[in-house]
């Protein structure tokens, strides 16, 4: 009888769960550890799919191409002419949307040529790609159901998760087939994993492997907490270290799908940050380093317009603390853009509220971008103009002049002296580059020395090429 009735209470704050704050219980009785959580899967199952992308590459028919003892005997006879090859790989994915939308990891799709879902009834179909977000690692996918009823799975809240809740992972590890595992969050909010843009991800120890990537993160009422991306293994196995993009991310990027836009755009306050160390939160009179330190404001940007100036800590956005610039990029993009945030913050030891308009950054100056040709060293270079959004876009801080790399071709005179996207070109035979046309000009002259200076990560390289 008591074991009954502790049931019927378990299944009851179950039932309640998604009305009410939901109470957490650890198992007490032997009837309680036999629970099933058969129901959640079956549920949440079929929203979960098989992601196939085809890849093709380009491969020589023999590896003697271009050998001159071998092409005097033989001649080229067509062994050095390109054939493609088709590469072929799986990764999971999930429907979020009845009209057949599908979330996924980036990786699992990149340069793919054709993409095709396969539903847990086995059931196929075409796919195309309607929004690919690299820095966040996520890609939303679009199928024509034809008129059948697809399942679909709803997301829960971030802010709800805690370490120590259950979770399910469901994908399609090594290509098995659908594959249930469970485990518990293992922490939050990990920013050292390295994996994308954004890092900023669960840990749970719930078995994922390749495959996995793009598959469900569950928590027990069968909603989205987590879209799994990586693993960290030395072995290729999982050995109990799972990330997962959190929902309220995943949420955005499928939101931007949702409206028809084929990017997602982030909200920029026209600020640079700084982590609070240690000894930067003793000066200021704080326990502890928490919240980001403002180093410099765009003049006229929403931080400039909101009255925020150099010097003041950010603490929180919608009332929501942070430790770090990692965080607070996370809060800022979960929260979207066309809206306001109200932001906490200290001056001089008074704390003071305001409210910053989320808005794109601006692309003040046309990008004109171009590709470098001819001779010099900077040949194989693709540039374009600085503007917020491209800074935003390549996730560089605060250089203001010179001509940005976005582009660096494979084997390329300008690889070859070490020049990587992301570079700032200042300055090239002691004259300011100022924009493209600049650099299109001077990269054009003939030279026997090129002295050239480069901004990378805040710190200037200076160097001198022969010609």
């Amino acid at each position: 009888m008591i074991r009954l009735f502790s049931l019927f209470t378990l299944l009851f704050v179950l039932h309640v769960s998604h009305g009410v704050a939901q109470v957490r219980e650890v198992p007490r009785l032997q009837g309680e550890v036999k629970l099933s959580f058969s129901p959640v899967v079956k549920l949440a199952a079929p929203a979960v799919v098989n992601v196939y992308a085809t890849r093709l590459r380009e491969q020589r028919q023999s590896p003697f191409f271009g050998d001159p003892f071998f092409e005097r005997f033989f001649g080229n006879r067509g062994f050095g002419v390109p054939r493609q090859r088709a590469q072929n790989s799986l990764g999971s994915g999930v429907i979020v949307d009845k009209n057949g939308f599908v979330v996924t990891n980036f990786h699992v799709i990149r340069d793919a040529s054709e993409v095709k879902i396969a539903l847990s009834d086995r059931r196929e179909f075409d796919a195309r790609v309607v929004l690919r977000d690299e820095r966040t690692d996520l890609a939303v996918l679009k199928i024509d159901p034809e008129g059948a009823d697809l399942a679909a799975l709803s997301f829960a809240p971030s802010d709800s998760v805690e370490v120590g809740d259950l979770v399910l992972a469901i994908g399609n590890p090594f290509g098995v087939g659908q594959t249930v595992t469970q485990g518990i969050i293992s922490a939050l909010a990990r920013t050292q994993a390295g994996i994308t843009d954004s890092n900023f991800f669960l840990q749970t120890d719930a078995a994922i492997n390749p495959g996995n990537s793009g598959g469900a993160l569950l928590d027990v009422n069968g909603d989205i907490v987590g879209i799994n991306t990586a693993i960290y293994s030395r072995s290729g196995g999982s050995n109990g270290i799972g990330f997962a993009i959190p929902a309220d991310m995943v949420r955005t990027v499928v939101n931007s799908a949702l409206r028809g836009s084929k990017t997602v755009l982030r909200p920029w306050i026209g600020a640079s940050l700084q982590d609070l160390t240690a000894d930067i939160a003793a000066g200021l009179g704080l326990d502890r380093p928490q919240g980001v330190l403002i180093t410099g404001v765009f003049e006229d940007g929403p931080a400039d317009e909101a009255g925020l100036r150099v010097g003041d800590l950010i603490t929180s956005i919608n009332d929501k603390p942070f430790d770090n610039q990692v965080s607070f990029n996370y809060r800022l993009a979960t929260i979207g853009i066309g809206t306001t945030a109200s932001v906490n913050y200290l001056r001089n030891g008074r704390e003071r509220r305001t409210k910053v308009a989320l808005n794109p950054a601006p692309e003040t100056t046309p990008r004109d971008e171009r590709q470098i040709g001819g001779r010099s060293p900077f040949t194989g270079l693709k540039v374009a103009n600085i503007s917020p959004a491209l800074l935003d876009e390549l996730r560089l801080r605060g250089p203001d002049e010179g001509v940005v790399v976005t582009e660096v071709l494979r084997g390329s005179p300008a690889q070859r002296i070490g020049i990587r996207k992301g570079d700032v070109i200042l300055r090239i035979a002691g004259e300011d580059i100022k924009d493209t046309r600049d650099l299109e000009r001077v990269s054009a002259e003939e030279r026997r020395l090129w002295r050239f200076a480069i901004n990378r990560n805040g710190q200037i390289i200076s160097s001198v090429i022969g010609g």
